[in-house]
């Protein structure tokens, strides 16, 4: 099966360090999500949120160390 083009945003090996380790765990989660999930509105609904929540994580890291 494919995978959704949206899990290319999860990706966290071109990040800085202290920002892969806020960034890694939801790309683990992501996979998970496709793991357990079969493919659907719902799961492409799950991964954007997800998604969401990754970004203001990253971001909440860099105000952080601003």
């Amino acid at each position: 099966m494919r995978r959704p083009d949206i899990m290319q945003f999860f990706t966290y090996a071109h990040l800085p360090q202290h920002l892969q380790d806020v960034s890694r765990p939801f790309c683990e989660l992501a996979e998970r999500v496709l793991e357990v999930t079969g493919a659907g509105a719902e799961q492409s609904v799950a991964l954007r949120k997800l998604l969401e929540a990754k970004d203001a994580a990253v971001r909440a890291a860099l105000q952080q160390q601003a």
